[in-house]
């Protein structure tokens, strides 16, 4: 059995799909430490979640890179999606002239050996909201002529950050 550490069951739902062992969602509140880099971010959480639960664990973390912001807002997309909102940061791109963006999701996984981690990239470009599905940053990226929130959910798992950092994961557990 492997515990992913999330208070989403939506993401422990689509996790289960990706991975070839049996899963048990675990909701521990570990501490999120302020970095630039979302591989610590995860890391870090991976690393407290083992140490208080003693059994294996996963984790991930995941941001909106924009490519006219040097990647920004990347690790704090949850906080800026709080107090600017979507659509200012829609808004604010739609100034630039380079709409390109990028979701990354990383998974970090903790045993007695160590830590792994496996990384998911989808690219798009930010675009005035559109659809109805989906959650925060999904109005506005948009990846191959349709946003994330015009997708439904099989749709986007099948190209979503977090789906190929998954993957990549449950191919990795495969192989061990």
């Amino acid at each position: 059995m492997l515990r992913f550490v999330t208070s989403n069951a939506g993401k422990a739902r689509e996790a289960s799909e990706y991975l070839p062992v049996e899963l048990r969602q675990v909701e521990y509140d570990y501490p999120e430490i302020q970095s630039s880099s979302l591989e610590e971010i995860a890391i870090a959480g991976a690393q407290d979640a083992y140490e208080e639960i003693g059994e294996p664990v996963f984790v991930d973390d995941a941001g909106l890179f924009i490519d006219a912001f040097e990647g920004f807002p990347g690790p704090y997309s949850s906080y800026v999606e709080e107090k600017l909102g979507i659509e200012r940061v829609q808004q604010l791109t739609a100034r630039e002239e380079d709409h390109r963006a990028r979701f990354r999701a990383i998974v970090a996984y903790a045993n007695s050996e160590g830590i792994e981690t496996f990384e998911g990239v989808v690219r798009g470009r930010i675009v005035p909201p559109r659809g109805e599905g989906g959650f925060g940053y999904d109005p506005i990226f948009e990846h191959r002529e349709r946003t994330f929130a015009e997708m439904d959910t099989e749709e986007k798992n099948a190209v979503s950050h977090r789906g190929r950092a998954l993957a990549a994961f449950g191919d990795w557990l495969t192989e061990r």
